[in-house]
């Protein structure tokens, strides 16, 4: 143990529970065999940390000390619980046989725990839904109400989602491990959709008070890493080179203040070349193989705007063409959308403006702010003032995140 100064013990802590939580209860979920036991032996074992580290100083490896901490708690717990369960007291036995075997010190013997949890969690003997809540919740610590209010349901309801699934894992045996190379593929497909779900909360939280939750896409990008490392398929580092390349642009994204900075304004010599050039060359990787998915074309979308040197010379014809592409492996009116912004700026704003009224007339994105965001935006090119004004206070009472209503409110102090 090296000794450590009280705030600082406190503050490493704090920082532990935001970066390194889900990775602890990934591995107490292993060692354990029980999500919730799993998760009191987690929050046991921080209880302990602000309580130790403090007077006897931090441990050199924090995480392993969490999980070898974690696992004896459970172990405790068990055997008071005993008295009221005789079957418990074997339990506890047998973990305790099983955890002395293993060299916690040792992060590459828990590396993999994350990828395990998610195939847990992404198990076809779950609903779609409950796959994609209850990644959320384990994985990446999502609490219920913000996994809630991106479903766009009540938390009670999510709440309800996410029990009903844990006991499904319980009440089937469903294995804690990564699928054979015979069942990964079948498996891939929502692994990937979970995966960029966590990218995009962190990439462009659902509400709160930032716009940007970085530790999250950190993780997501992780995950693709390891996904890659298991499974190199096309789709896979499609997704890694998109997460990658939309990355590289969050430092530009905000100004000092926490307020948002559109594409067209941001200061492109803060983007990160590393991410940019990793991910350019992995989207050419999967173009030379000739297969293309849905993250692959959203990646060389991105390629794109990686490579432009400013909005009005960004090759947007080519990015109508993507979404074309797009349009036919995955139909949707977001995507709908996304092209209707890409045409209005290559036909003008007229023209996408007629797209995005056809899109919102069917009643389809009648609940996404970005919409009627997107509607404003072209009324105010085309000098359509009343129009543009209704729908940005339409987007604003949908806009749940601070930075993104701070931008629509001053976008109608403009207007007058």
């Amino acid at each position: 143990m090296t000794a450590s100064p009280i705030p600082s013990s406190r503050q490493l802590i704090d920082q532990l529970y935001r970066t390194e939580s889900r990775r602890v209860f990934a591995t107490l979920i292993r060692l354990l065999g029980s999500f919730d036991l799993a998760e009191e032996a987690l929050h046991d074992a921080f209880a302990a940390a602000a309580e130790q580290w403090p007077q006897q100083g931090v441990p050199a490896n924090p995480r392993a000390w969490l999980v070898s901490t974690g696992r004896f708690k459970a172990i405790d717990t068990l055997r008071r619980r005993t008295r009221f369960d005789a079957s418990l007291a074997d339990l506890a036995t047998k973990l305790d046989t099983a955890a002395n075997a293993l060299e916690m010190a040792d992060d590459s013997q828990v590396e993999d725990d994350r990828l395990r949890l998610i195939f847990t969690c992404c198990h076809p003997a779950l609903s779609p839904e409950a796959q994609v809540a209850l990644t959320l919740r384990e994985v990446c610590g999502l609490t219920t109400e913000e996994i809630a209010s991106a479903f766009l349901v009540s938390a009670s309801t999510l709440a309800q989602r996410i029990v009903r699934a844990k006991a499904k894992i319980r009440d089937a045996g469903i294995p804690y491990q990564v699928p054979s190379k015979a069942d990964l593929p079948d498996r891939l497909e929502t692994v990937l959709q979970v995966i960029y779900l966590v990218f995009n909360e962190g990439y462009a939280a659902s509400s709160g008070a930032a716009l940007m939750r970085s530790h999250l896409s950190a993780e997501a990008i992780r995950l693709g890493r390891l996904l890659m490392a298991l499974l190199p398929d096309a789709e896979v580092i499609g997704l890694l080179a998109l997460m990658l390349l939309q990355e590289s642009r969050r430092e530009a994204r905000t100004a000092p203040t926490g307020d948002l900075i559109l594409l067209t304004d941001q200061d492109r010599s803060r983007w990160h070349g590393e991410q940019i050039a990793e991910g350019r060359a992995l989207v050419q990787q999967v173009l030379a193989g000739g297969r293309v998915g849905v993250y692959t074309v959203q990646a060389a979308i991105a390629t794109i705007h990686a490579e432009a040197p400013s909005t009005a010379a960004t090759a947007w014809h080519q990015i109508v063409g993507w979404y074309d592409i797009l349009l036919q492996l995955q139909p949707s009116p977001v995507v709908e959308l996304n092209r209707a912004v890409a045409v209005a700026m290559r036909d003008g704003a007229a023209a996408g403006l007629q797209l995005i009224d056809q899109v919102l007339a069917r009643g389809d994105l009648k609940a996404y702010h970005l919409a009627y965001a997107a509607r404003a935006d072209l009324c105010r090119q085309l000098g359509k003032t009343n129009d543009a004004r209704d729908a940005y206070q339409q987007a604003l009472t949908l806009a749940k995140q601070d930075p993104e209503r701070r931008f629509l409110e001053k976008r109608l102090q403009e207007l007058g």
